[in-house]
């Protein structure tokens, strides 16, 4: 699929369909293959449109003109390639203030990114300014063995011979034994993609109605700019080559948020079509991508409202979300903005699960994956190692089913669930179902076992997971990889298994009356690199099973900041009783037993101050 990288978000989808509903309900599907769609190259990001903070108490934070002559002066100064009577004649307006707190100004001409690059870093250099970047586009992030005996095996039409990423052994994520513990009932998933055929008959009582958050009526294909209720997904093909930017293509539709919806709560033994992971839980469809993928601005919103916080000009959210799923993004840094949105909707409660991106690079060069407060996701094929184009590093979590595009073969090689044929608008074609792949097809995958645990929590009396407590547990129980990734390209501790996750999550406290209880850590498996950040002070407690004779390393290094390592065998470590520490000046650690005894080892992370992208790993 096409990444619209440059204002917008990328869905991570590819591979499409072929059977529809009715008639020809019983067909086999057919499958039409499309390569993962991936970031637009950076360089070709211009765009007219900047986000710009304001500190507080300065002038222009209380001031719109204040703002506007602000960025003047910056197009002014910034030494436009055009020269100056180009920058001279462009002008700046307002077009609003974003959920976080900053502001949306649309200039009148589109710049190139050399050109944006320098006017933001004129307006960043004002010492009112708390931060500014460019409002660019992001896109889709799509392609297109603890088992036990379960229950419940769905008896929708197409399950069990296309949906291999729910029940197969290697490369399946155990829900039909999780179904039997949990289904998501009472849980709001928010999918922030294209939006939702909300007539797909296989989404029966599964869908709220939604926002589209989309600002722009070219890339919305609404007749204004202004955002509505509901989320209806009029399609985001593009008719020409080189239109979204240098070197894009044509494409039809992709109904990516239905499918991706699909996946998180499908409509499930109900006799027809496929089934969802958490298929009793509601979706919250919000729109934010369309033509050419959908802008920074709008997305950073989208989460701020599906979190329930405010946005300016759009009704409460009367339906929270406790899972936001993000199968979308593009290449660069984070940025202040997303962190914002995203930290505003962890600080609400809620989980932020994204996509890692298909563009076979390090997961800290793209966003929203990359970002500090979010699950990221990889993708995984159905022999359990890592899809070829599925991003990596330390910043990945774990992972989900992607698919493996052809060398998997069909149904094998790819994601299938609800989907639509039409190559254009949503009344073009007849609903159907899909096969896709990428890593917005792992990611919701995720999100649906997040919204299992949390289900299960609440039926059981008991609180929910802070979203920090839920990645700890959903890296924790993942499923250690059938296909052991390269050392250089890791994604993260497992794949996701359903049933493993409400097991830890439902496991009654540890009673020390009544059996010997150590200490609550998240498990490190043998080789497998971890990504930790915290605060100055901060602590977390880490464990691995050690056996005897063979030398045992326990080391961290990269990222930001300076974190400090102690390790105890068979007891938590402090800073003052420990079995081995390091705590040089910034982040590279090692601890090293070269006669290990067989038993738990307990390592704990001390932050001497903040730090962030810190890879933990153990090895024996």
């Amino acid at each position: 699929m096409i990444n619209k990288h440059n204002l917008r978000i990328n869905a991570l989808a590819a591979a499409v369909l072929g059977i529809s509903i009715g008639a020809t309900a019983h067909a086999a599907p057919q499958l039409q293959v499309k390569e993962p769609a991936k970031a637009a190259p950076a360089g070709v990001q211009g765009s007219s449109r900047i986000l710009v903070k304001y500190r507080e108490g300065s002038a222009a934070a209380r001031d719109r003109s204040a703002k506007l002559a602000a960025v003047q002066s910056a197009v002014s100064r910034a030494g436009l390639g055009a020269g100056k009577a180009r920058a001279a004649a462009i002008r700046a307006e307002h077009v609003r203030t974003l959920g976080v707190g900053a502001d949306l100004i649309r200039l009148d001409a589109r710049l190139s990114r050399s050109d944006l690059d320098k006017v933001v870093a004129e307006i960043a250099a004002d010492p009112a300014v708390q931060y500014a970047e460019a409002d660019v586009k992001l896109q889709r992030a799509d392609l297109p063995t603890r088992l036990e005996q379960p229950q419940l095996v769905p008896n929708d039409q197409y399950y069990q011979t296309y949906q291999w990423h729910l029940h197969n052994a290697t490369g399946g994520i155990n829900a039909p034994a999780a179904w039997d513990v949990a289904q998501g009932e009472g849980l709001v998933v928010a999918v922030l993609d294209t939006g939702i055929l909300p007539g797909h008959p296989d989404f029966a009582g599964n869908l709220l109605e939604g926002y589209d958050f989309i600002s722009d009526a070219d890339t919305s294909r609404r007749p204004t700019d202004d955002r509505v209720p509901g989320a209806l997904d009029y399609g985001d093909w593009v008719e020409n080559d080189n239109e979204c930017y240098a070197g894009s293509r044509a494409e039809e539709s992709s109904w990516h948020g239905t499918h991706v919806a699909g996946t998180v709560a499908e409509a499930t033994n109900n006799g027809i079509g496929m089934a969802g992971v958490a298929f009793k839980a509601k979706v919250l469809p919000v729109r934010v991508l369309g033509k050419c993928g959908g802008y920074l601005s709008d997305i950073a919103d989208a989460v701020t409202w599906a979190s329930g916080g405010t946005v300016g000009g759009v009704p409460a959210n009367t339906n929270p979300a406790e899972v936001i799923n993000m199968s979308l993004g593009g290449g660069g840094a984070c940025g202040a903005v997303y962190q914002d949105a995203i930290n505003g909707a962890v600080s609400r409660g809620t989980t932020v699960v994204v996509a890692a991106g298909n563009d076979a690079g390090n997961v800290a060069n793209y966003r929203p994956a990359g970002c500090n407060n979010v699950v990221s996701v990889g993708a995984t094929r159905i022999t359990g190692g890592i899809a070829y184009y599925s991003n990596y590093g330390a910043g990945v979590d774990l992972s989900g089913p992607g698919g493996g595009g052809s060398v998997d073969g069909n149904p094998g090689g790819y994601v299938w669930q609800a989907g639509y044929n039409g190559a254009t608008t949503p009344t073009s074609g007849a609903y159907s179902y899909m096969g896709m792949g990428g890593t917005s097809m792992a990611s919701p995958h995720v999100a649906g076992v997040a919204a299992l645990v949390q289900g299960a929590l609440a039926a059981a009396g008991r609180d929910p997971l802070s979203p920090a407590e839920l990645e700890a547990l959903l890296k924790q129980t993942a499923r250690p990889f059938p296909v052991a990734p390269p050392a250089s390209t890791p994604i993260g501790t497992g794949i996701v298994d359903a049933r493993a996750a409400l097991d830890k999550a439902l496991e009654e406290p540890c009673d020390p009356q009544v059996e010997q209880c150590g200490p609550t850590a998240v498990p490190l498996t043998n080789k497998v690199v971890v990504s930790v950040s915290g605060a100055a002070g901060s602590e977390a407690l880490y464990s691995f099973e050690a056996s005897a004779g063979q030398v045992l390393s326990i080391m961290t290094y990269g990222g930001t900041g300076d974190v400090s390592l102690y390790v105890s065998l068979g007891e938590e470590p402090t800073a003052t009783d420990h079995d081995a520490k390091s705590t040089r000046p910034g982040n590279s650690e090692t601890v090293r037993f070269t006669a290990p005894v067989a038993g738990t080892y307990y390592i704990k992370l001390v932050g001497a101050s903040a730090y962030s992208g810190v890879s933990l790993v153990a090895r024996q």
